[in-house]
């Protein structure tokens, strides 16, 4: 895959780079004593661990790989979800619900986002609803970097694909298993900071290798017209351009791509995770400074480079990115950087990949099992080492349902699998989250019937109505006999669009007809918000 490199001494900064993630994880697993330790890191984590954990867990292959794929077909005009994951996922995540979920997770001895939801509604349905949740949707978004992952390294070193990956989920697995969320923390970091250095030379070095800025995109502004017939009929107007307003691809970049992952961010039980590891609030607020130019840099990396390999691959092959990489956009970033990038880089880009991908798998299958093992399992969470052994029974098992799930999916699925996890998150809790930390009137009926219709109105419409992804599972299609029930353009309309603002209406009305909740437990609630810099006072 990248020409002229020194084989054995890449596979010797792989050996090298796999045995420190191992350290790591032994590093952790010493210092994991509790149930606290590995669910939570013992709430000690500093701000920039804790940043780079966000941030890592967040970017992964499937960012780089999967949507960096998407924008090589569709455009600069992913773009847009760059600045959504800044101003979204980063200044309303830390600011707007950061500090309150910090704050309400220590008051309310937290361990678990549907830990969160469950006690601050005063109810053990909400939680186990919410944890089967993350056990039947997160392991598709793992299955997506899992994918990305292992195609890198088949890719690298020609291996089969199907070892490669096994080799990526049989490291992580380890260090998972035994050292927890510190593990993954720890990890994070170390993984975090390759990505940075690595996806900083991969910008520069794509503008080198395109003759500069204003030459690559004067360059890929003339290529309109090379658009796929497909893609144009769908409103596809160029890489430099938005998609005709109100097209197929319109609707498919902004509601699924930007808006599906752009707000679907405020809800992943993985990042969000990560505001219960820190002692105090204040330390988000120094974890933002790193966060936010983080995520900058690689999502716009990814989402500017995506579209400029168009330009490389028609120079040099003739044929438009999509074309060059056989129809499957996975593949179009790992052909490019083993096309196009010096070999002497080789080596740090395989870093940055392995890292990228490693360092969201640990995430995913580290919140199955505390999902499996402690939001599931009433009958082990008040019991300590009943709950640190299953959460680790339950991560064996997320890793194995992530990997039979990745091994059905079909090509293309790394940006669509990931675009239908977050926003799922979004319209089942969305509303109820940003209700638990605001409103102090919300019930736990209202609460319930809100997540439940998120839940219906998003499958229904994922299933039964939404084309593209309705043919990820071919059910509606296999039961209707037609693609969706419904014409366009609701049939190119993300489920999310829809099944928002139906979750947000329940909430609001039931809040209002409902009784509120006992005002002993609100209180208790709004004490934890009331002093959000005080020191932590819950058991760990």
């Amino acid at each position: 895959m990248f020409g002229n490199v020194n084989l054995p001494l890449l596979i010797v900064i792989v050996l090298a780079y796999i045995a420190a993630t191992i350290y790591m994880g032994w590093y952790a697993a010493r210092r994991t004593k509790t149930s606290a330790d590995y669910m939570v890191a013992g709430r000690e984590m500093n701000a920039f661990l804790m940043a780079m954990a966000y941030g890592s867990t967040f970017i992964s292959t499937s960012a780089i790989i999967g949507f960096g794929g998407a924008a090589a077909a569709n455009g600069m005009a992913l773009l847009w979800l760059t600045f959504a994951n800044i101003f979204i996922g980063i200044w309303v995540s830390f600011v707007i619900f950061g500090k309150r979920t910090r704050a309400l997770g220590q008051e309310l001895d937290v361990r678990t986002f549907p830990d969160l939801l469950g006690r601050r509604y005063n109810s053990n349905f909400i939680q186990s609803y919410a944890g089967a949740m993350v056990a039947i949707m997160m392991p598709l978004y793992a299955a997506a970097v899992l994918i990305g992952g292992a195609r890198f390294l088949e890719g690298v070193f020609t291996m089969p694909y199907w070892l490669a990956y096994i080799i990526m989920a049989a490291i992580v697995g380890w260090y998972v298993f035994y050292g927890g969320l510190k593990a993954v923390i720890y990890n994070d970091a170390l993984q975090g900071t390759l990505m940075l250095f690595g996806m900083t030379l991969f910008y520069i070095l794509t503008y080198v290798k395109l003759g500069g800025f204003v030459e690559a995109h004067q360059a890929l502004t003339g290529m309109a017209n090379l658009v796929p017939q497909n893609l144009a009929k769908a409103g596809h107007l160029g890489w430099t351009k938005m998609p005709a307003f109100g097209s197929a691809n319109w609707w498919f970049v902004v509601s699924t791509l930007v808006m599906g992952v752009g707000v679907g961010i405020l809800t992943m039980p993985t990042t969000l995770t990560r505001f219960f590891t820190v002692p105090r609030t204040r330390d988000i607020n120094r974890a933002l400074t790193v966060a936010g130019p983080f995520i900058f840099m690689m999502t716009g990396v990814a989402f500017s480079v995506g579209p400029l390999t168009n330009v490389w691959f028609y120079k040099t092959q003739g044929k438009i990115a999509l074309a060059a990489a056989g129809g499957n956009t996975d593949k179009i970033i790992p052909a490019f950087i083993g096309a196009a990038m010096p070999s002497f880089l080789a080596y740090l880009f395989v870093l940055t990949m392995l890292a990228a991908a490693m360092s969201t798998f640990s995430g995913q299958v580290h919140i199955i099992g505390t999902a499996l093992g402690y939001d599931l399992n009433k009958n082990v969470r008040a019991d300590e080492k009943k709950r640190f052994a299953w959460s680790r029974y339950g991560m064996l098992i997320g890793l194995a349902a992530s990997m039979i799930i990745g091994a059905v999916l079909p090509g293309s699925i790394i940006a669509v699998a990931t675009a239908i996890t977050f926003g799922f998150y979004a319209a089942a809790f969305l509303p109820i989250y940003l209700a638990g930390l605001y409103w102090k009137r919300v019930s736990t009926t209202a609460a319930t019937w809100s997540m439940v219709s998120g839940t219906v109105a998003y499958w229904f419409y994922m299933i039964f109505v939404n084309q593209k992804e309705a043919a990820v599972f071919k059910l509606g299609p296999a039961i209707m006999g037609k693609p969706s029930l419904a014409g366009f353009p609701w049939n190119v309309i993300d489920p999310l669009t829809v099944a928002l603002p139906i979750s947000a209406a329940v909430l609001i009305v039931l809040g209002l007809l409902t009784k509120p909740m006992d005002a002993q437990h609100t209180e208790k609630v709004w004490r934890a918000f009331g002093q959000p810099g005080r020191e932590p006072t819950a058991s760990v």
